[in-house]
């Protein structure tokens, strides 16, 4: 009895142990027209949609911020550009600490605006428009929006030449030649940046290629596996997992001895039929949860449910929702559905018989038993439904039905095991109290999404840190004993003493709020990485790492450099106004553990998709849709790299290759689990020594 009661409490720990790719982004869609104002003047409008979750920076940002939009002329014939690009919307000001600026931005939609003056009986305009786009996660390389209008002018006006360009409109360097003939490896060879960081022996022209050889179904191998297989086993685990804590639970374990007697008497002298009968109670359990699951995934769909877990409205529907089941764990009140609803199941399941009496039956235990297996199907569902995947409801409502309907089935078949059962008692609101302070505990963690989304910073990491700590220390005071719930006072266990294994894990979760201390200093607190706000939101903050930076932003001379040292290579597709960069850097990189593997075990080639440095010739290539785009600078071929090689790009994106630019595991993209990076490199440094 004792043994099964320390596996019962291990099992809670364990559960909340548990608890705790990349693709093409085209989030914002802009249309371009030509509006004349009036015969000496043109207004080039640019309206663009944005999806929802996004935004796209505003004009005249500071040159150290975010990409600015910027209109770019590259011919004027009968025409200047007529003052700055104009930006129309509601523009949003937000204080960014990383950036140490004020950032302005829109979202939904945004019109830019530029005129340009006629000089001519006729006009040619041409060039483009950048801009640059976040969201909470991801941020996209400078987009270009071109554009190449003529028109008349006044009849007056003399015959149209180009104009010499407004010095207040950003214009890019005067580039040489245009390659027409599409780009190749070789030609993107020749255009390199100016950065040099080592004298390594340069690539032939057969490893260049191959260096540029696409890898994205590699690549999306790797991810499917790393993933979703995963995912779902570990979505039945946990369903598991908790329906065996359910089991426990004082609505549900006093149940598993009345329903068994009362099938095997029902049989009388028939034992088979008694065992017949409880196997099919059994799977009836699992038939109703299961199709609860399936009403979720019905009724939200994939798509729906992969969004729920970015979106900020739902995340403190959650929060509330989790708040709610710990206060009933805790006993303030109780859940419970209608009496009716009971009544008339149980009625029905007595004036039937077969096959519908004992389902009805099984019907009726998932309704008496809500008040307490309600709040850890909420729990679960809550997680499954964010999970991303599409089966996610149901097959951890599988894994619940499938844990609470085994014992009903096996005490049928070995009904001398009833006897050595533990018997109902205060063990079981012991299991009903911690798992509401576990509930309690993760309803921070939904608040957290929304709080981050929105930008409130009312639940910054220190503030995140203090709360879990309260939190686990009086769930270790709890355990000891030294603090008492009502219901403890019902249950007459109060002057008891509490179990052995009960102040083991409360010693246990006091020393983890006790770990949590030094975090509020700034200490990394790897454990609690997944789950508190990344470190960019701690005000005081005594750790001071250093991010590591790349000795290689040229992509040939990084993979040059690796052939040469025999390691693999970390590429890291990045930017200078890419927030969600700065905030990987500042959360994982600085982690010793990361830092330790991009210092000794890779070679880190960092490429800016933002970098203006010109090219010294345009390249024209071809894209995946079949439309032509112009290379224009160092960071337009580091963002086509992206593209054509990996399938991706939307920045930060890492993948670990070898020398001949192959992938080594699945790609890594914004993601604060310090953890699961290790995960990462260490799997790519060990795939690349086999």
């Amino acid at each position: 009895m004792k043994t099964i009661k320390t596996t019962i409490l291990v099992a809670i720990m364990a559960f909340f142990a548990m608890a705790a790719n990349a693709q093409m982004q085209d989030p914002v869609h802009f249309t371009v027209t030509q509006k004349q104002v009036s015969p000496t003047e043109v207004d080039v409008i640019f309206t663009g949609k944005i999806d929802a979750g996004w935004h796209v920076y505003s004009t005249g940002l500071p040159a150290d911020g975010p990409i600015s939009a910027t209109i770019n002329t590259e011919k004027a014939e009968g025409a200047k550009a007529d003052g700055k690009l104009k930006a129309q919307g509601k523009e949003i000001n937000k204080f960014d600490k990383l950036f140490d600026m004020t950032l302005r931005y829109f979202e939904n939609n945004v019109t830019f605006i530029q005129r340009y003056k006629v000089t001519g009986k006729t006009y040619n305009i041409k060039g483009y428009l950048e801009y640059g786009a976040c969201n909470d996660q991801n941020c996209m390389p400078p987009t270009s929006v071109e554009f190449d209008f003529k028109g008349e002018g006044p009849k007056d006006a003399p015959e149209a030449k180009e104009e010499k360009k407004n010095e207040e409109v950003e214009d890019p360097a005067a580039l040489a030649a245009n390659l027409t003939d599409g780009a190749n490896a070789d030609s993107l060879k020749n255009a390199t940046d100016s950065v040099t960081t080592a004298a390594v022996a340069p690539l032939d022209s057969t490893e260049v290629n191959s260096l540029w050889k696409p890898v994205i179904k590699e690549l999306q191998a790797f991810n499917g596996e790393d993933h979703k297989d995963r995912s779902l086993l570990y979505i039945f685990l946990m369903g598991l997992l908790g329906g065996l804590v359910a089991l426990f639970t004082p609505c549900v374990w006093p149940i598993i001895p009345m329903t068994v007697s009362f099938f095997l008497k029902r049989a009388k002298d028939d034992k088979k039929k008694g065992i017949k009968d409880a196997i099919t109670y059994g799977i009836s359990i699992v038939v109703i949860y299961l199709a609860l699951g399936l009403a979720i995934t019905a009724i939200f769909g994939a798509s729906a449910l992969n969004a729920l877990s970015t979106n900020a409205i739902f995340n403190i529907f959650f929060c509330l929702l989790l708040v709610v089941f710990a206060l009933s764990f805790f006993g303030w009140f109780e859940l419970t559905l209608p009496a009716s609803w009971t009544n008339k199941v149980d009625s029905k399941a007595s004036s039937t018989s077969g096959l519908l009496s004992i389902f009805l039956m099984a019907f009726t235990l998932s309704l008496v038993s809500f008040s307490c297996t309600g709040p850890i199907i909420g729990f679960l569902l809550v997680d499954f439904a964010t999970s991303g995947n599409f089966w996610g409801p149901a097959i951890g409502m599988f894994g619940f039905a499938l844990a609470l309907a085994l014992p009903f089935t096996l005490f049928a078949m070995f009904p001398t095991w009833l006897k050595k059962a533990p018997k109902s008692g205060g063990w079981m609101n012991i299991i009903k109290v911690t798992l509401g302070f576990i509930e309690l505990a993760f309803a921070l963690k939904f608040f957290s999404v929304a709080d981050l989304a929105y930008g409130w910073r009312l639940l910054d990491r220190e503030v995140f840190l203090c709360l879990w700590i309260v939190i686990f220390g009086a769930l270790g005071l709890y355990l000891i004993g030294k603090l008492k719930f009502q219901s403890d006072w019902e249950g007459g266990e109060m002057d008891k003493p509490m179990p052995v294994v009960c102040i083991m894990l409360g010693l246990v979760s006091i020393a983890f709020a006790i770990y949590m201390v030094p975090g509020l200093w700034g200490a990394p607190c790897k454990a609690v990485s997944a789950f508190a706000p990344p470190m960019n939101t701690q005000d005081f903050n005594l750790y001071k790492a250093e991010v590591v930076e790349a000795k290689y932003k040229n992509y040939e001379e990084g993979m040059a450099a690796a052939k040469a040292m025999g390691k693999p290579v970390l590429v890291d597709f990045t930017g200078f106004g890419c927030v969600n960069c700065r905030k990987m850097e500042a959360a994982v990189w600085t982690d010793p553990a990361v830092a330790n593997l991009l210092e000794n075990d890779y070679v880190l080639i960092s490429l800016f998709v933002d970098d203006k440095t010109p090219l010294p010739e345009q390249i024209i290539v071809t894209e995946e849709n079949g439309q032509q785009r112009t290379l224009r600078t160092v960071g337009d071929k580091w963002s086509y790299l992206q593209r054509s090689k990996f399938g991706a790009n939307a920045q930060p994106f890492y993948v670990a290759l070898d020398n001949e630019g192959n992938p080594l595991t699945g790609s890594a993209v914004y993601d604060e689990d310090i953890s699961k990076y290790v995960k990462f490199l260490e799997e790519g440094k060990k795939n690349f020594q086999k």
